[in-house]
């Protein structure tokens, strides 16, 4: 009769450590026993029974009595490093393999601390279990690198946290930083602002009464105007002497100057009236591009003073008239026989203004010419420039003689003289109907 029986592997003896003990009972390890029959050692039969450690206990019983007794005789280890082995390898992580291989080699050790005992052997127990001590010490050093790399990994973690703290406090003192300093630039600018609204406030009633003037001013005043070209008309003559008269000093041939101003030589009925062309010359050159809209008399001839007004603001629209008209009027040549050098024209040209007998009697001239060209612009309706050509029929209503009507005529009778224009002198002005008669030079001529 056939039968098998599980055996439990015998209790450790006393010398085991507590250690082992505690080890062998969290593991439950169950070893192989191997079973014969007293009686019939040479019929033997073997019946693998599963047991709760995935371990195989075989049992040998003799068939030739019905009823044996099994006795075990011996233990033998079943290798379980295959098994440790299998469940790790899909891990892939080498500190998991080598916690596994030490269990395993644990398993080992603890399974010829088993086999010591059965014969019992002292000095294979000794080895035995210094062995298990060992890979139990193996376990230990695991334990402890895992804790401390756990540790060491929090450290860091906890170090990155804190150097990204410190990067986003020192950002954080930045951004309070930089909105005190917006905060401060706001208030700044609000104050500006304030400042800003109060002086738009002054020019806005200053700009409102200047309109109002302004409207006053533009209704035509024909006196004021009349008395306006006169002055300018007596300005130009006025400078034309100091002109004539450096031209004498420097040898200068009148007659020849007086002819080359005009293309065609002019019939004078004095010499002494050579000096209308010069005059012509000088109305010529200041009245020559002029833009009646862009004057604005007030601009620098409030002043008793002109050439101290073109000194204080060099850069006003009567200082860059001034500045343009000299250069104009007086040529080179003309200035370096008067003076025998230019610095007067280096001057002006670098926009400064001498204080010289010759330039102020310029500027007293100018001041009176752009003073007209103000009103004009100032004057509603539009004021307009007219010329007359040379060769143009005398008419009363549009001209006047520089001479005067009466030295200009006398002599002849109304039916044997045609009066006609030589040369224009001054032009004239229309604002709406009103005409500002021309100044011009007559010839006398029979009909």
């Amino acid at each position: 009769m056939e039968c098998g029986s599980v055996t439990k592997p015998s209790k450790s003896s006393s010398n085991i450590t507590e250690i082992v003990s505690r080890f062998a009972r969290v593991c439950r390890f169950r070893s192989v026993g191997v079973f014969s029959s007293s009686e019939n050692p040479g019929h033997n039969r073997h019946d693998h029974c599963p047991s709760n450690g995935d371990v195989v206990m075989v049992e040998d019983c003799s068939n030739a009595t019905e009823e044996t007794e099994c006795k075990a005789e011996k233990v033998h280890p079943q290798p379980v490093e295959g098994l440790s082995r299998s469940g790790a390898c899909g891990g892939g992580n080498v500190e998991i393999l080598k916690l596994f291989d030490t269990v395993s080699s644990l398993k080992l050790a603890y399974i010829q601390l088993q086999q010591a005992h059965i014969p019992y052997d002292p000095e294979k127990i000794k080895a035995a279990n210094e062995l298990v001590v060992a890979e139990v010490e193996a376990l230990c050093k695991i334990k402890r690198a895992y804790k401390e790399k756990k540790h060491l990994g929090k450290v860091k973690l906890g170090s990155s946290h804190s150097e990204l703290i410190q990067v986003k406090e020192k950002l954080l003192e930045q951004l309070k930083s930089q909105a005190t300093a917006k905060d401060s630039e706001i208030l700044s600018l609000r104050g500006q602002l304030e400042d800003l609204d109060l002086k738009n406030a002054e020019l806005t009633d200053k700009l409102e009464r200047k309109c109002l003037e302004e409207e006053k001013v533009g209704v035509f005043n024909q006196p004021s105007f009349q008395d306006a070209f006169n002055a300018a008309s007596k300005a130009i003559h006025d400078f034309s002497k100091p002109l004539i008269s450096f031209m004498k000093i420097s040898g200068w041939d009148l007659d020849l100057a007086a002819n080359s101003i005009e293309e065609d030589a002019v019939v004078y009925s004095k010499r002494c009236h050579k000096k209308y062309a010069f005059e012509a010359y000088i109305a010529r050159r200041m009245f020559h591009g002029i833009s009646i809209q862009s004057c604005n008399f007030e601009d620098g001839t409030g002043f008793d003073d002109p050439v101290g007004a073109l000194i204080e603001d060099p850069d006003s629209g009567f200082a860059k008239f001034c500045r343009t008209k000299y250069l104009l009027v007086v040529h080179p040549k003309m200035e370096a026989s008067f003076f025998g050098n230019l610095d007067h024209r280096m001057l002006v040209m670098r926009g400064k203004h001498p204080r010289t007998p010759f330039y102020q009697a310029f500027v007293k001239m100018a001041k009176c010419v752009w003073i007209l060209l103000g009103i004009a612009a100032s004057v509603k309706p539009k004021a307009e420039i007219f010329e007359v050509k040379r060769g143009s029929e005398f008419s009363d209503v549009y001209m006047e003689c520089v001479e005067g009507d009466k030295e200009a005529t006398g002599g002849f009778d109304e039916g044997q003289t045609r009066l006609k224009v030589e040369f224009m002198v001054m032009p004239g002005f229309r604002i709406g109907d009103i005409l500002v008669r021309s100044r011009v030079y007559l010839s006398k001529m029979r009909s």
